[in-house]
């Protein structure tokens, strides 16, 4: 029961963005909640990702930490265009997109880890992204706004918005979700100054 819990538990907290997209994302995940995930290898990120999973935050944390063993955690799929010291303090689990355990060739939703301390530079994609913090806190650059998220606050970003997050001393756990062109082709990193 750990996983439908998990989807369901996202897609209500994906279907409070007031985004038509949002919307249809969390029918894809209430729709798939049955699916079957098969146990995974644990990441080299699992002690942290549990750690950050069992602060104090939304739900959807404690059942993440439940649910480990059988979420993929892996680099990203725009790993190889990162620094390659960027892969080693950020993991995510692509939940549904093209590939995915939940197949949308439209969307692309996922969990997203990011080690206490950790920056992660100034980049932007074709792709409208909106995160939402589960656990821990970020420091977050969007455009030319700064701000500070805890557990259950959310930021969208459209489409090419220069963004970039550094981790708070707990690290964090979000849920991201893409839409428009999900395509990482457009993926780029940025000249950041803060690098």
């Amino acid at each position: 029961m750990l996983l439908p819990d998990l989807l369901h538990t996202l897609a209500d907290l994906t279907a409070t963005e007031p985004r038509p997209e949002a919307q249809t994302t969390a029918e894809g995940l209430r729709a798939a909640a049955d699916t079957d995930f098969p146990a995974c290898a644990p990441s080299a990120l699992s002690a942290g990702i549990l750690a950050t999973a069992a602060l104090p935050g939304h739900s959807a944390a404690r059942l993440i930490y439940d649910a480990h063993p059988w979420l993929p955690w892996a680099d990203s799929p725009i790993a190889s265009q990162q620094p390659t010291d960027l892969r080693a303090v950020k993991s995510v689990v692509t939940l549904l997109g093209p590939g995915a355990p939940i197949r949308s060739e439209a969307l692309l939703f996922g969990l997203f880890y990011q080690a206490p301390g950790s920056y992660y530079p100034l980049h932007a994609h074709n792709a409208a992204e909106t995160y939402t913090i589960l656990s821990g806190t970020a420091h977050w650059q969007a455009g030319d706004q700064r701000l500070t998220l805890a557990a259950g606050q959310h930021i969208h970003h459209p489409p090419n918005l220069p963004h970039a997050m550094h981790a708070g001393p707990d690290g964090f756990l979000a849920l991201w979700r893409w839409s428009g062109d999900i395509g990482f082709e457009s993926y780029r990193m940025l000249p950041d100054p803060d690098a």
